[in-house]
């Protein structure tokens, strides 16, 4: 039986007796059924459509013709592992070098950025001979256990925090320590950095690496003040250690002002390694690491082969390749910039009609839209923004929510998402939350303001 033929009660009754529940589905109490995707869209088994306002993987849209193309002709003619010639590697390789600072020269191919993630760590307790990592608060690096390890989002739910792993106060300047009134937020959220690096110092430990996504995504959606890097840079380096820059929900032009969302913290900043996944491969599985010439020697000094039986084939390169002229070709990077700009445009107004929008943050089509109980204590209104995202769903409009309190609405859509998309989903957003505050279904009480939903 064709999958898309199956009515949708089979397949979910398959799925939970063959998928463990640890496989979570995006509206479990009324999952969609999606069979097919073209760009900004997502179609049921009944041809409804969907505009997808989450998928970051499909990059420069579902099923881009040209990415598809490429799949599909090396497919026909090869496609085997990295350890034989072949141009489309060095080509790719030669490509992504074009796109970064002259510095970071070397590159490794994997399948997933968990992979990566794992492989930049290796690296950095390679070439600092040290054990330890810094990271931020509610931060996620992957699923790996090395990860894990090193994100708090998800350790704090199992075996806690390891002796080696420091973290340090996620630079929010809406909820954290040092707000929007502070006069340096990035000097004073680099200095609670070092202040973790001397402690750990101070215990005779050593740091091999500050790993840090280049803008934290499952932490809020949040923008880190500008000049923070460059500062934790100089205060982590100076510790023996190295900088991470985690681009894997980021990278690839979604900032619209830059190619990668480190260059956002100035144009001579420069990381020591750089991750690359989801986005990469615009949903064929391809990931990356770049690092400079010292820190690649230093790994190869130990004798040990690194092989990945699947990254750098021909095909994974051919898709990297595509996507790279796809975004070039159809000026994504511009287009994020533009797009984003007016859908924040359209939620600032938003924020100003609607009390319970508390914060609306981003840059190009990376954006969230932060949801709370009262202006007083900005208590995150988890309950609201859960069922903003269900009415949406509704409206055939797909958005999901993050941040500790679950209460921040992500906009990371494929690139190709227009301004008509944006006027829609915002209409879309007004009329959920006016009729609400006209017709309220839960009050909630708090500070100095009534907010209803």
């Amino acid at each position: 039986m064709a999958a898309d033929r199956r009515g949708k009660a089979e397949t979910l009754a398959l799925r939970r007796r063959l998928i463990s529940d640890s496989c979570r589905l995006f509206f479990p109490e009324d999952p969609i059924k999606i069979v097919r995707g073209q760009g900004q869209y997502l179609y049921d088994e009944q041809g409804a459509e969907y505009l997808d306002c989450i998928n970051n993987v499909a990059h420069v849209g579902h099923c881009h013709p040209l990415v598809v193309q490429a799949a599909h002709g090396q497919n026909r003619v090869l496609n085997t592992n990295s350890r034989y010639l072949h141009d489309n590697i060095v080509d790719y390789a030669q490509r992504l070098a074009e796109t970064l600072p002259e510095k970071l020269c070397v590159f490794y191919f994997l399948n997933s950025g968990s992979e990566a993630n794992d492989l930049a760590l290796r690296l950095a307790r390679q070439y600092t001979e040290h054990w330890d990592v810094v990271v931020l608060d509610h931060a996620y690096h992957g699923h790996l256990s090395s990860l894990i390890d090193i994100s708090p989002y998800k350790f704090r739910d199992l075996d806690g925090q390891k002796e080696w792993v420091h973290v340090a106060p996620l630079p929010d300047t809406y909820r954290g320590l040092y707000r929007e009134d502070h006069p340096d937020p990035a000097g004073a959220y680099a200095s609670e950095v070092k202040r973790v690096v001397n402690s750990v110092q101070e215990k005779g430990r050593k740091i091999a690496a500050f790993f840090v996504e280049s803008l934290p995504s499952v932490a809020g959606q949040i923008i880190l003040p500008a000049g923070y890097f460059p500062e934790v840079a100089e205060h982590v380096r100076r510790a023996g250690g190295l900088f991470i820059a985690d681009e894997i929900q980021v990278g690839f032009g979604r900032v619209g002002k830059h190619f990668w969302a480190f260059q956002l913290q100035g144009e001579d900043f420069v990381p020591d390694i750089v991750t690359m996944g989801k986005s990469i491969g615009n949903g064929h599985p391809v990931a990356c690491v770049a690092t400079t010439q010292a820190v690649a020697r230093a790994f190869e000094a130990t004798g040990v082969e690194y092989f990945n039986t699947f990254g750098g084939s021909p095909v994974s390169c051919a898709v990297g390749l595509a996507v790279l002229d796809v975004l070039a070709k159809e000026q994504l990077q511009a287009h994020a910039a533009s797009v984003g700009s007016v859908l924040m445009g359209l939620l600032g107004q938003q924020k100003a009609k609607h009390p319970i929008i508390g914060d609306v943050r981003g840059v190009g089509l990376f954006i969230g839209v932060d949801l709370i109980k009262d202006t007083a204590t900005r208590t995150p209104a988890t309950e609201e923004a859960n069922y903003v995202v269900s009415r949406l769903k509704e409206n055939y409009i797909l958005l999901s929510t993050d941040g500790p309190g679950r209460n921040v609405l992500k906009f990371k859509p494929p690139m190709c998402f227009s301004v008509d998309n944006a006027r829609h989903v915002v209409a879309k957003m007004d009329t959920i939350l006016t009729e609400e505050m006209k017709h309220p279904t839960r009050t909630h009480r708090g500070g100095d303001t009534d907010l209803r939903l």
